[in-house]
């Protein structure tokens, strides 16, 4: 019951992380009630998950920290970080390597060039006439988007949740030396950013498929053509 509550909560959360780049960029939202319903549901979701996790270390007798099965709860010591499992790690060079096609587009663009027959002056006039913020468009001017911004900080977080390094403080940083990094700090944003681009990447792959082999069209949007949109 709690997983099922957990997916409904997490459907209701759809759509948090992008209210909360526009946020970032635009200093406004679309809708302050509806992202207010999102960041609830979100909440929603990390209360129900500790409730889930709760019971189940009451049932199994597993550590609410680790999940796993203590021997002695008088003497912990804390294993020393280690990488992800090799299937896990591939995984996760998979997920950053997906981020190049997108930050090479976007960049492309940022630098004047033209991809998918729309040229870097016409998505900087499409970005001002749908009234990107002042933040926005001066990273724009500088030849940097601000997603692509946003796709490193993904390729950074994938890699520190699979290596030894993404387990502790860098080590130049002296006052925290040795310090571990709490879980819930890469998991949030891991967590909301997977629940909120996988379905734009299920969703959008089976979309822009159907697109290519005629089945539906698709919107051309601001592109000359719908082929050029399907880009």
């Amino acid at each position: 019951m709690l997983a099922g509550l957990c997916i409904l909560s997490g459907a209701a959360a759809f759509g948090l992380l992008m209210d909360l780049i526009t946020l970032v960029f635009n200093q406004t939202v679309d809708s302050w009630t509806a992202t207010a319903n999102r960041a609830l549901a979100a909440v929603g979701v990390v209360l129900l998950i500790a409730t889930a996790r709760s019971y189940r270390s009451s049932v199994y007798g597993t550590c609410l920290r680790c999940g796993a099965v203590h021997t002695s709860f008088t003497a912990r010591s804390r294993p020393e970080p280690t990488p992800a499992p090799r299937r896990v790690r591939v995984l996760a060079y998979v997920g950053a390597v997906a981020f190049l096609p997108y930050a090479a587009m976007k960049m492309t663009w940022a630098l004047g060039g033209t991809f998918a027959g729309v040229s870097g002056a016409q998505t900087l006039a499409i970005s001002e006439r749908n009234g990107a913020s002042g933040v926005w468009l001066t990273l724009a001017h500088w030849g940097i988007d601000a997603t692509v911004l946003l796709a490193a900080l993904g390729v950074f977080l994938i890699l520190g949740l699979v290596r030894p390094w993404g387990q502790v403080f860098p080590r130049w940083t002296l006052a925290l030396r040795g310090r571990r990094v709490p879980r819930w700090l890469p998991l949030t944003p891991a967590l909301i950013g997977a629940a909120t681009l996988a379905p734009y990447g299920v969703v959008g792959t089976v979309y822009a498929t159907l697109g290519t082999v005629g089945v539906v069209t698709v919107s051309r949007g601001d592109f000359p053509t719908s082929g050029e949109a399907c880009w």
